[in-house]
């Protein structure tokens, strides 16, 4: 029985919000995580582990998150639809067995090779003081652990989000920042920072066991196999190929931005960390929901050669996407400073390090559109069981970041701004340019993507984020707390966006209303 594009949207649209849901319950689990931390450690502690954290982070995903969902779950679903469940199995399970044998391999090797890393490699500006520099290898090794739970962790989310569940996934990076808390506040009082590198292993763990009994609900069932013979292994390996060359190369960005915020003055590194995980917040909440809903859904629609139907529903989620992120850009760069200043500032964190993360905060959520986009662009390449052409646009664009992040951090500090904000600015243009070769890639393989509608999005955003940046703007001139210039900023800010939108009619805010408008009377 065919879907019609409409029933397919509704169904990635109702996927989206329970996904939605539980990634921001996580991402204020993760709020609550930095404020903490941000309170508990000082601003060299804060470079040393979250440099060294980049290490184990590079290990996942390059093996498990962007790189095994993209060429397992096209695979997984194809295998599904065509009821082919026994064969889906074995897959999982060969993807299993190679995943803890190849993240083992490289987190020993990474740890033995821990203070080549930090000194050459990964920070050298930590190297220069011993005892930051020694703090920073130990916190590398004992974090090396949580890559192997996180990435059986990224196969269970596949596998769950293939079988349309989407809850459970989504809520378990919630359990990872549960962890962190567990450690700062339980683990830090007698460990110091170290206890915050023990709490990400387990978060880690955390993440991977809620998803145990779902798995088991599915019926799932473990075969001791590699795998390597089996035809639909041998194709995820195949699609894995490029996908691991565009994320090495995306994290090579982030290696180059540690590498040179070690050498800027001290907090530059944690600043790019608030400041990106800020902006990360609002593109989790608005782009990922909206992307793993789709991916299954595109996915089935591209095996069954459903291409008008994949077209509708990309154009769907491409609207969706942009009539959120616009005015979310709009808000976090205009209240950049009450925002930071009111989640951070107690402790340790002082009012320098909230200017380091509000300059960085900017210059990231310049770049929110671009990267909500490209989140559930590179869905629909990855339905095409296409890794190739977001490897090789995304490698260029890349190449790019890494060349304006030396550029332009050295234009900033050669008139007197902060250079870090450099490194952000250059993350956002790359990724700009990036999102446009997709559309224009993606435009031409489906025969379009209904520019008329994703272009009226757009304007219809972009016009009401212009209305709420003026109401916002005057707002911010009253002398009041920082708490409260935020919370009436982003209420009377967000307000103005809605009457907009539907003085504009946007079908999809009527769609909302009419949704909510049932769910309160369906008890009547």
């Amino acid at each position: 029985m065919t879907e019609s594009p409409i029933s397919a949207n509704h169904q990635i649209a109702r996927a989206a919000g329970t996904v939605m849901f539980a990634i921001i319950l996580g991402q204020l689990a993760g709020l609550a995580r930095g404020i903490l931390i941000a309170r508990a450690f000082p601003a060299a502690q804060l470079d040393a582990f979250f440099a060294a954290n980049r290490v184990s982070e590079t290990l996942f995903v390059l093996i498990a998150a962007g790189a095994l969902g993209s060429a397992f779950i096209p695979t997984f679903t194809g295998l599904l639809a065509t009821d082919r469940r026994a064969a889906a199995w074995r897959l999982a399970s060969a993807l299993a067995n190679l995943i803890v044998l190849g993240l083992s391999l490289l987190a020993l090797l990474a740890a033995l090779l821990a203070p080549q890393i930090v000194k050459y490699l990964l920070a050298p500006g930590l190297s220069r003081d011993p005892a930051l520099f020694a703090l920073t290898v130990a916190l590398l090794r004992i974090q090396l652990a949580s890559s192997v739970l996180f990435g059986l962790g990224g196969l269970a989310v596949g596998i769950l989000n293939a079988h349309q569940v989407f809850l459970v996934p989504a809520l378990a990076p919630s359990m990872y920042q549960f962890g962190m808390i567990f450690g700062v506040l339980v683990l830090a009082p007698h460990m110091g920072i170290y206890g915050l590198a023990w709490g990400v292993v387990a978060g880690a763990a955390a993440y991977l066991l809620l998803q145990i009994p779902s798995l088991l609900n599915k019926q799932a069932a473990y075969t001791a196999t590699l795998g390597l013979g089996e035809a639909a292994v041998r194709e995820v390996v195949r699609l894995m190929g490029p996908r691991v060359l565009g994320v090495a190369v995306v994290q090579l960005n982030f290696w180059v931005n540690t590498w040179l915020a070690s050498q800027m003055a001290a907090g530059s590194v944690a600043g790019l960390q608030y400041g990106f995980s800020l902006m990360l917040m609002a593109q989790a909440a608005i782009a990922q929901s909206v992307a793993i809903a789709a991916m299954p859904t595109f996915s089935a629609q591209h095996a069954l050669g459903r291409v008008d139907e994949m077209r509708a529903s990309l154009a769907a989620a491409l609207r969706g996407v942009l009539l959120l992120a616009i005015p979310a850009s709009a808000g976090l760069m205009l209240l950049r400073e009450p925002i930071v200043t009111a989640l951070y500032q107690r402790g340790q964190f002082d009012a320098r390090m909230t200017a380091l993360a509000a300059w960085a905060l900017l210059w990231f959520a310049a770049g929110l559109v671009g990267h909500s986009v490209m989140e559930v662009l590179t869905r629909a390449f990855y339905a095409q069981h296409d890794t190739s052409t977001p490897v090789v646009i995304g490698t260029a664009a890349m190449g790019l970041n890494v060349l304006f992040s030396f550029s332009f951090s050295a234009y900033f500090a050669a008139i007197g701004w902060m250079p870090h904000g450099g490194l952000a600015l250059a993350n956002s243009l790359a990724t700009a340019l990036e999102m446009t070769a997709l559309l224009l890639m993606m435009r031409r393989r489906l025969g379009g993507l209904e520019g008329n509608q994703v272009g009226q999005a757009a304007w219809q955003a972009a016009l009401g984020a212009l209305a709420m940046w003026v109401i916002v703007w005057i707002w911010l001139r009253a002398p009041l707390p920082a708490w409260l210039l935020t919370l009436a900023g982003v209420t009377t800010g967000g307000g103005i966006y809605l009457l907009v939108l539907w003085g504009l009619n946007v079908p999809e805010l009527r769609a909302l209303l009419a949704a909510v408008r049932r769910r309160l009377l369906r008890p009547l």
